[in-house]
């Protein structure tokens, strides 16, 4: 009995108190260091959804984690109490792209960084990893020439096929690369990376899905700029 009480003394009076000062500092760290993050998102990522919306969740969860982190290291009795929160919790997101979850992982492991205080180390290894990104984005681009993202969308029991849409697109574009495609019963969403050189291109390819069926929805998103 008193070898458990000394144990559990230990638990609730073992606690480090967090500086105020470094605190603050790698609080405001993380959050200039997410706020880059989520522009080299959305300047150099390549995930079809909508990459500035989703990059304002990178604030958050960087400043989030380093303050769960901060306030967990400084207490033993929290740590195994975070251990057994996480058990018990589930969180559920809806990621269809593996980037989208690489970046997350990206912001959360910058918050661990600052917040067990490896400022040194979380800044060398988020310049070095940003630079791989930006450099092999770059490369990329080079050879890449597809030029439009493309998402085509119909429902309804006259759902168009997807071989409708892909035969279309290889008559009307120079180049078509199917990345994402979703179908149900009732609606089908294709993603293509596209090729044109003019705007006539882009608009007989428009006028030719739209003949396909009344419901369909299209929408072009410009990723590089048409020539």
């Amino acid at each position: 009995m008193g070898k458990f009480q000394t144990f559990q003394e230990f638990l609730t009076t073992t606690s480090v108190k967090i500086p105020v000062f470094s605190f603050t500092i790698n609080l405001l760290l993380a959050a200039l260091l997410s706020f880059l993050l989520g522009w080299v998102y959305v300047r150099y990522g390549s995930a079809l959804s909508n990459r500035k919306l989703f990059s304002r969740n990178f604030l958050l969860m960087t400043m989030i984690t380093m303050l769960i982190i901060s306030i967990v290291k400084s207490s033993l009795a929290l740590s195994l109490g975070l251990v057994g929160a996480l058990s018990i919790v589930r969180f559920r997101a809806a990621i269809k792209e593996p980037e989208e979850l690489l970046y997350l992982f990206f912001a959360i492991a910058i918050g661990l960084g600052l917040g067990a205080d490896q400022m040194v180390i979380t800044i060398i290894a988020f310049i070095i990893i940003i630079g791989i990104l930006i450099i092999r984005r770059k490369v990329s681009y080079g050879e890449d020439n597809q030029n439009l993202h493309l998402t085509i969308h119909s429902n309804g029991p006259q759902k168009i096929e997807l071989e409708q849409i892909v035969d279309v697109l290889q008559k009307t574009c120079l180049g078509v690369n199917l990345k994402r495609f979703d179908e149900t019963n009732k609606f089908i969403e294709a993603s293509f990376l596209i090729e044109f050189h003019n705007f006539e291109q882009l608009n007989e390819a428009k006028n030719a899905l739209q003949k396909l069926n009344d419901s369909i929805k299209i929408n072009f998103l410009d990723n590089k700029g048409i020539m």
